[in-house]
């Protein structure tokens, strides 16, 4: 029998919403919900878009695969960056696998895919595309193909804009056009696999998060705003129906790659490191400056940081920085003391953080590229990190690059439609890869750190 499988990626897709607070607005969902395995997908660390979609595509951890975020450090440069691409990804995906199994893949969006590449089937890249001028299609004439169809295709939306107005305008007109793109290619290619990622959802939620949600620190009613984030999950309720009318007797897997919840604050990680003599300048800064425009002094620095909704803290150390001066000796005591520290920090008002300090090479079993000494979680996640410095506090109200109202939570979703009976089974972000290839009866790689979920294939319909 041919084997056919949807997978609808949501981007920030959150557990508390999708299976509680909005269900009663998704009839679709609540159906699909009644007959499939679903529950709690657990992200990887950090529960961040690039690295988390090709964990689950490919079942390594971000240390196996070198992606550590949305930039990438230059060698062992203090200041310059990468970011990532497809060519970052030297691990088989999952559509790699089927493909060397004549399996045809329909792939749609997910990160990183762009500069596209060769597979077995078609591929749209995804929100890191420069715009449609480019190359962003496999093969080429899928390009031109999708052009006939949509007009201009968009591929993100710059959500962080003080228009919102503008903002939600751009949202759904993307939408538009993928959704468009995506149920029409459903019905007109041959597919084994496809699988459409939709990042709206990401956009909508950090733009429009403290509308939402009465227990935000800077909650504000609004009468279009205040509907936006439910009106959109209503949205992806219709496509998910349509979906499932165009795919036929295909099982579907929704998914997402980490959940959502509202940011209480930034913590400006490079002003608290100067506070505790980490960093050094040479010269105040303005508030706001971006720590590759302010005059560090690398000679006498020990560590700095990178913002974003985790923080990373690199050591300035010995032979490997170009003007490091913490000694292979004292590393690890270094580590020990700031990480000390971090755990210590308190919130404005004295309240306890829940704060979290990672080393990669105790939490992933293969560390490469140029990853981070440290890797801090603050308060749970709800305080993200500011990399910008110059404030007269290290605690900020609101993002320091635009507006942004909500962090990345752990959780993201796991349903698997296969017409069953409703059973609930939370899940690991690597177990997506495993499950998927049993799916089409393919065994998975026994180095990987996941697993299948045996429930998907005991509860068929």
């Amino acid at each position: 029998m041919r084997r056919r499988l949807v997978v609808f990626g949501l981007d920030a897709a959150a557990p508390e919403l999708v299976f509680k607070k909005f269900l009663d607005y998704l009839p679709n969902f609540r159906r699909v919900i009644e007959k499939s395995v679903h529950g709690r997908l657990r992200s990887c660390d950090p529960p961040i878009t690039v690295p988390a979609w090709m964990v689950m595509m490919t079942g390594r951890e971000p240390g196996e695969l070198g992606l550590y975020g949305f930039r990438h450090r230059s060698g062992y440069s203090y200041t310059e960056y990468e970011l990532p691409s497809s060519r970052s990804i030297r691990r088989p995906r999952v559509w790699d696998v089927l493909g060397a199994e004549g399996l045809r893949s329909f792939v749609m969006g997910v990160p990183p895919s762009y500069p596209p590449y060769r597979v077995n089937g078609w591929l749209i890249s995804c929100f890191l595309t420069p715009d449609d001028s480019v190359q962003f299609t496999h093969p080429l004439p899928l390009k031109y193909e999708v052009k006939r169809l949509v007009g201009r295709y968009v591929f993100d939306v710059p959500f962080r804009r003080e228009d919102r107005d503008w903002v939600l305008d751009r949202i759904h007109e993307m939408t538009d056009i993928h959704e468009k793109v995506a149920l029409e290619m459903l019905v007109r290619k041959p597919w084994d696999f496809f699988m459409y990622m939709e990042i709206g959802l990401d956009r909508v939620q950090h733009a429009f998060w403290k509308y939402m949600d009465r227990d935000h620190r800077r909650y504000e009613e609004h009468p279009r705003f205040s509907r936006a984030i439910l009106e959109y999950y209503v949205r992806l309720d219709r496509i998910l129906g349509e979906i499932i009318r165009r795919a036929g007797d295909a099982d579907i897997l929704i998914v997402s790659d980490h959940g959502a919840k509202r940011m209480d604050g930034a913590f400006a990680i490079n002003d608290w490191l100067v506070e505790q003599g980490y960093l050094k300048l040479r010269r105040d800064v303005e508030p706001g400056t971006r720590i590759s425009k302010a005059d560090v002094d690398w000679g006498e620095t020990i560590a700095w940081g990178w913002g974003g909704y985790y923080s990373r803290i690199f050591l300035n150390v010995e032979g490997r920085e170009e003007m490091g001066i913490v000694s292979r000796e004292e590393y690890e005591d270094v580590l020990r003391e700031i990480s000390r520290k971090i755990l210590g920090i308190r919130g404005p008002d004295g309240e306890v953080w829940r704060n979290v300090v990672y080393r990669p090479v105790e939490i992933y079993r293969e560390v490469n590229g140029n990853p981070p000494d440290l890797m801090v979680y603050f308060d749970d996640l709800y305080w993200r990190a500011a990399g910008t410095m110059g404030y007269e506090t290290p605690y900020l109200e609101e993002n320091d690059t635009g507006p942004d109202d909500a962090v990345h939570d752990y959780d993201g979703i796991f349903i698997w439609y296969n017409r069953g009976r409703g059973v609930e089974r939370d899940a690991s972000i690597y177990d997506v890869f495993p499950t998927i290839l049993r799916f089409y009866g393919l065994e998975p790689p026994e180095e990987i750190r996941g697993e299948a979920v045996e429930e998907v294939f005991r509860n068929r319909g």
